[in-house]
């Protein structure tokens, strides 16, 4: 009775977790053994026989019996006086089994025992979340969120598995009450431990690729292909489509009228500003249409011998000097999309330029990045656009100082006195 006791006690685990039965009886078996082989130093002579269906448990121990006083491992063998204790005409030489109560290991024992069978279940489901989640990486996930860190989010899903948003995946725009339904992407699942580590993420243009999937019947039926995405989420993102049927408009499809169709998407990420782009194996072509609103004269691609920080080549785009500022974009943002998307170094150009004008970005050396960065804000990308400018025109449209203004001046009109 107080095995069949004990295994009673050990179901509340089996009901609470998704565990088969097989899975759970060979549980039970090696959690038992590892306690007989510290009990009674090996576990090789024990037969363990368990029904957790009916909390059946027998554990019997085999002997073989010797003479008396002839013992030399008492868990291998019995003295015949011992034996005949438990049938009167045993023999010598002859196999002897014997029941174990669980009881007989001690309080102690069946403490540990019974801690032990709870770290098994637990690690037991922890593998199999693990490789659920696994499974599921690069896929749309939703949770419920369950309370809010100042560096994550975590959430619950309906199983009650704990999923991790942090800060650096969540949207600009993003806010979380208790109780919201979260989407995103299932980004990385690890093992910290024993427990599933799940990382979900807003950010990764996966999760574009996804939602574009989910919500365009012809993307989800392969009809409309994604070939790249470029993301600063929350902000801008440009996404390039195809189609091998010549009667579908990926373009069209994938925005729908008005808008309609790509309008739950652009939603979902915080209102995120959305080029859709017909994709081509013209690079050329590719680049220009990357580069839109603005409306590029030519291209020009220089290809690289080997890729260098990810790009293929460098690309030279010539345009109207009223395009420049669409194609560089507010703070860089449409210039630097259009080069992950296509995946080369793009340099803009004023058409009509003078041959003796020399691009700000030849200036590197001296002038630094960001400072530049706020001349190309209001489309201006070469040494005479700047020094053809008033200073106080430029101290009212960008954020630099006066002091700064005159520093650059100085600094490109030497370099037309040299």
């Amino acid at each position: 009775m107080e095995n069949i006791a004990l295994i009673e006690s050990f179901s509340e685990f089996k009901d609470n977790k998704s565990i088969d039965r097989v899975t759970l009886m060979s549980i039970l078996e090696e959690v038992f053994r590892a306690a007989l082989k510290r009990r009674f130093g090996s576990d090789e002579n024990f037969d363990i026989i368990i029904n957790p269906d009916k909390g059946d448990l027998e554990i019997w121990r085999n002997r073989v019996v010797v003479a008396d006083g002839m013992s030399e491992d008492d868990n291998e063998e019995i003295e015949l006086a011992e034996a005949r204790k438990i049938e009167p005409d045993f023999e010598i030489g002859e196999d002897v089994s014997e029941e174990v109560k669980l009881i007989d290991l001690g309080r102690r024992a069946i403490l540990a025992l019974r801690q032990n069978l709870i770290s098994k279940i637990h690690e037991h489901d922890s593998t199999n979340i693990f490789k659920q989640f696994k499974d599921l990486e690069g896929e749309i996930y939703s949770a419920e969120v369950h309370h809010i860190r100042h560096n994550a989010v975590i959430l619950l899903d309906d199983e009650g598995n704990e999923i991790v948003l942090p800060k650096s995946e969540q949207i600009r725009s993003d806010f979380f009450r208790k109780g919201d339904a979260v989407r995103g992407v299932i980004k990385s699942v690890e093992l910290r431990g024993n427990k599933p580590a799940i990382i979900l993420s807003r950010t990764s243009p996966a999760f574009l690729v996804k939602l574009f999937e989910q919500e365009i019947p012809e993307v989800f039926d392969g009809l409309i292909t994604i070939e790249g995405v470029a993301r600063i989420p929350g902000d801008k993102a440009k996404i390039a489509v195809d189609s091998y049927d010549d009667r579908i408009d990926p373009v069209g499809a994938c925005v729908g009228v008005k808008g309609s169709r790509i309008h739950g998407i652009v939603r979902e990420l915080g209102n995120e500003n959305i080029d859709v782009i017909n994709y081509t194996k013209n690079e050329q072509l590719f680049v220009s249409r990357a580069l839109s609103p603005a409306k590029v004269t030519s291209v020009d691609i220089k290809l690289y011998e080997e890729e260098k920080n990810g790009k293929k080549g460098r690309v030279n785009v010539l345009l109207k000097p009223e395009e420049v500022s669409k194609a560089i974009g507010r703070a860089g943002v449409n210039i630097r999309l259009a080069s992950e998307l296509t995946g080369y170094e793009i340099d803009v150009q004023r058409e009509g330029l003078e041959e003796e004008d020399v691009e700000l970005t030849e200036f590197s050396d001296e002038i630094e990045a960001w400072v530049i960065a706020e001349f190309n804000k209001i489309g201006l990308d070469t040494a005479k656009s700047v020094l053809e400018k008033d200073v106080s025109m430029l101290v009212q449209r960008t954020d630099l100082e006066e002091e700064t203004i005159l520093d650059v001046q100085r600094i490109l009109r030497e370099e037309f006195e040299d």
